[in-house]
């Protein structure tokens, strides 16, 4: 045990402070303190910090280990203080436990491990802010447009709480705003054109509609209604009527088709809150997917989203903890799963290098 004490003890000093999404800036600055505490020299893109192995070759092609240092808001229902650790040697508590600085400090140990090393291929470590709230401060400008970091990556190990399997695909979100549009009119004389029914007509047509692809791995395309609101008094007709969709996406379909193909048997308004959030999967050829597998790994599909749908190389997730705990109150993270991620990683890196070497 004595082997991951540090880390251990960086997790507790991460959920001591307090990091929700657009609020990272200590835990950066701690987390930034402690990597040069280690002699890891790290470049600072807002929130996010980035480095590469002392040994980097700008020709080699690199392999990049992703956590994010966010968490969400304190869930209601919490029995103890949601940024105190504990003492207990067994289990480290409270918000971001699990979610993700599990993975942030197994990824920190792991790349230090290789960080002296003259490597066939390059690591990097990208530890990236506002993955919770999908900002525009962190991998989505890490991975898009004029990206700022050093190298791009050609692989990317997501860190995120899977229980050490990894998910070789993940679903992606969809969110779109339905609008129904009527005349209001008395309800007592029944005149007006309703909004509301206009809006259950459609929400009948969207539950009954059943997409034409099939994942092999994630199977149909999940699709529920999951809010509506009409009428501003019970005696007149609504001439409005809004509702939600909640999609989640598999690989078959861009986020524009599921929106166009809806639309097509809807009456009502559809909007899409955002396109960006697709659906993943890992190349069936991956090294990655070849690595995990051959260290008998047990692969997966993740019904969950990450910061995979804004990285556009390929990727698999995998991590120390239990996604049901996520987001959830008194999380927590077992120590013994802390260190299973530290090996975990290594190991992965250890045989993706010889897979690569092939």
């Amino acid at each position: 045990m004595l082997r991951y004490a540090e880390y251990i003890e960086i997790l507790r000093q991460m959920v001591r402070i307090p990091s929700e999404s657009f609020n990272e800036r200590a835990v950066s600055d701690f987390l930034f303190a402690t990597l040069d505490g280690f002699g890891i020299e790290t470049t600072r893109i807002g929130n996010n910090l980035i480095a590469l192995n002392k040994h980097y070759d700008p020709q080699r092609k690199t392999l990049a280990l992703d956590a994010h240092i966010d968490t969400v808001p304190a869930a209601n229902g919490y029995t103890r203080d949601p940024y105190d650790p504990g003492t207990d040697d067994q289990v480290i508590c409270g918000l971001g436990s699990n979610d993700d600085g599990g993975s942030v400090a197994s990824m920190i140990a792991a790349f230090r491990h290789f960080y002296e090393m003259s490597l066939p291929v390059n690591l990097m470590l990208i530890l990236s802010c506002e993955e919770e709230r999908s900002g525009p401060g962190g991998t989505r400008l890490l991975f898009g447009e004029n990206s700022p970091l050093p190298l791009m990556p050609d692989w990317v190990i997501v860190g995120e709480p899977t229980e050490m399997k990894a998910a070789s695909s993940e679903r992606g979100l969809l969110v779109i705003d339905g609008t129904a549009h009527g005349v209001s009119g008395h309800a007592a004389r029944g005149d007006g054109e309703n909004a509301l029914y206009k809006a259950i007509d459609d929400i009948a047509r969207l539950r009954a509609h059943r997409f034409g692809k099939h994942s092999e791995t994630m199977g149909d395309v999940k699709l529920n209604v999951t809010q509506i609101q009409a009428g501003a008094a019970h005696n007149v007709i609504p001439d409005l009527c809004s509702f939600v969709v909640d999609i989640r996406p598999t690989e078959c379909y861009s986020n524009e088709e599921i929106l166009n193909e809806l639309q097509a048997i809807c009456s009502s308004e559809l909007k899409a809150r955002n396109l960006k959030n697709r659906s993943s999967a890992t190349r069936p050829d991956s090294p990655l997917l070849k690595s995990v597998r051959e260290l008998g790994i047990e692969t997966f599909s993740s019904p969950t989203t990450s910061d995979w749908m804004r990285i556009p190389v390929d990727c698999i997730k995998i991590g120390p903890g239990d996604s049901l705990r996520s987001h959830h109150a008194d999380e927590y993270l077992l120590v013994e799963e802390l260190c299973a991620g530290v090996d975990g990683y290594i190991r992965i890196i250890e045989n993706f290098y010889g897979n690569t070497l092939e």
